[in-house]
């Protein structure tokens, strides 16, 4: 786990409101990273229960053949929420300020952040929220690839491998009691890391790391 400051530090030490005070109306990974993640969305999410979409923007890749009760977003950007058709609500929060969620115990079946964990600096915080809001026996889904802001994620990321970011979601799990072992669905980059730092690929790689709550 980490708690070293220098591994939690960015790049960009500015303050992330102005960071994120204009909209991205892009998708940040491929159309082949998006459609794994639909299919891992419409295989674990049940339809008709509750969602909070994390870190989230102006889509939420949810499978557009399944309605769900109710889904809470949240994310640094109103324009970004307000175009998010998927969103029942949402509220604009900082993390890397203010870990506790304005929401209430059990509340959520799922709990979905996809390719943004890199930001947070006091995971172990956020997850330990994370557990609070969902229901026993909920899940959460966090998905990653190897694209970011690079100024913006934090230092243990921005050294890491595509492996030791993987192992190092899974620590974020398991800091936390109540979780059950993380499960990792992956498919790595098939290239070398030599030609990826040379900006060769063939497509974006996939990474999830699933847990549920179990108490």
């Amino acid at each position: 786990m980490i708690y070293q400051r220098l591994q939690r530090s960015k790049l960009d030490e500015s303050d992330d409101v102005l960071f994120y005070s204009f909209p991205r109306f892009v998708t940040h990974v491929d159309e082949g990273f998006i459609d794994q993640l639909v299919n891992l969305y419409r295989e674990r999410l049940q339809p008709n229960t509750r969602i909070l979409d994390l870190m989230s923007s102006w889509v939420s890749h949810l499978p557009e053949d399944m309605e769900f009760a109710h889904v809470e977003g949240h994310g640094m950007n109103l324009e970004e929420l307000v175009k998010n058709p998927r969103l029942n609500h949402y509220f604009i929060q900082d993390l890397n300020q203010n870990q506790q969620l304005p929401l209430p115990d059990q509340d959520f079946d799922a709990v979905l952040i996809a390719v943004s964990v890199q930001y947070l600096q006091y995971p172990e915080k956020v997850f330990a929220e994370i557990h609070r809001v969902l229901k026993p026996g909920g899940m959460a889904i966090i998905s990653f690839s190897n694209r970011m802001f690079f100024q913006k994620a934090i230092q243990s990321w921005r050294d890491g491998t595509e492996t030791s970011r993987v192992e190092l979601v899974k620590t974020y799990y398991q800091s936390i009691p109540g979780f059950s072992s993380p499960e990792v669905v992956a498919r790595p980059s098939p290239l070398p890391t030599f030609l990826l730092q040379l900006g060769i690929t063939l497509g974006d790689p996939f990474y999830a790391v699933l847990a549920n709550r179990t108490t």
